[in-house]
C-alpha cells in the first residue's frame, strides 16, 4: 500500500509555536538525511494517526507532499502522548531510490493452527520477535516477511537463517542465528506437570517426617 503525507513548511520554533500549531490540528515535524538540509514541516494531526494506526505504515517508504514536490521518506520516530491519542511530532528520514535503506518490517506467521506440534500434539505457538530489520533499496523495500509454521512438530522452531526473504532484500542480523518462533507445550499443561511434583514432594516430606516419628 502507498501512503502519502501532505505537508508545509513551518518556520517558528519552540514548544509555544508546537502548542500553537497542535490547537489548529497540525504536528510538527521534521524531515532529515541525504544531502538536503533538515527542514522543518508540520502535518495533519488525524491523518498521521489514522496512518499510525495501520501495520505496514511504519515499515513502508512513504511520500510527503510539499509545495507541489514529492519527496520519499521513511517514519522514523513518532512521539506519542502517554494516554492521550495525540501525535507530538514526527521525524522522516529522506530516501531516495539509489541508495539502500534499514528499515524494520512485520514478521507475518501463517498456519500455526495446522502445525503438527499444534493440531496434533497440543503444542503453543511462541513468537521471540515479530518483526525484523531489512538492508534494500527503497522500491524493493517489502510490507512484511511471511513466515510458514505449517510443517513444525513440538519442539520444532525456526531461525533468522530459514526465512525466506524476496530478491534484493537482506536481514541486518548480528551475533547467534536468532530463534523467530517455537511450538511449546502448553503453559497450562507445565502448570499441572509442576503442581504434581510439588505435591509428590509435599507427600514424600510428610512420609518422611512420619517414618523419623516412628
Amino acid at each position: 500500500m502507498k501512503y502519502e503525507i501532505e505537508a508545509r513548511k513551518r518556520t517558528l520554533q519552540g514548544s509555544g509555536a508546537s502548542r500553537r500549531l497542535r490547537r489548529e490540528n497540525r504536528v510538527p515535524a521534521i524531515v532529515y538525511g541525504g544531502t538536503a538540509d533538515p527542514l522543518m514541516i508540520d502535518i495533519d494531526h488525524n491523518e498521521i494517526l489514522l496512518n499510525l494506526r495501520k501495520e505496514g505504515f511504519r515499515s513502508s517508504v512513504l511520500t510527503l507532499k510539499l509545495d507541489g514536490k514529492r519527496q520519499q521518506a521513511l517514519l522514523r520516530d513518532a512521539q506519542l502522548h502517554p494516554w492521550k491519542p495525540l501525535v507530538l511530532h514526527c521525524d522522516f528520514l529522506r530516501v531516495d531510490a539509489t541508495h539502500a535503506i534499514h528499515q524494520r518490517i512485520p514478521l507475518h506467521f501463517l498456519n500455526g493452527d495446522i502445525a503438527p506440534g499444534v493440531k496434533l500434539e497440543g503444542g503453543a505457538v511462541a513468537t521471540a520477535i515479530n518483526d525484523i530489520e531489512v538492508s534494500c533499496l527503497p522500491q524493493d523495500l517489502p510490507a512484511f516477511i511471511e513466515v510458514d509454521l505449517q510443517a513444525l512438530a513440538m519442539g520444532d522452531s525456526i531461525h533468522i537463517s530459514e526465512l525466506v526473504f524476496p530478491d534484493k532484500v537482506t536481514p541486518v542480523v548480528s551475533g547467534d542465528d536468532q530463534v523467530v518462533v517455537s511450538i511449546i507445550a502448553p503453559k497450562v499443561a507445565e502448570e499441572e506437570v509442576e503442581g504434581e511434583e510439588e505435591a509428590g514432594a509435599e507427600v514424600a516430606a510428610e512420609a518422611d517426617k512420619d517414618d523419623k516419628a516412628e
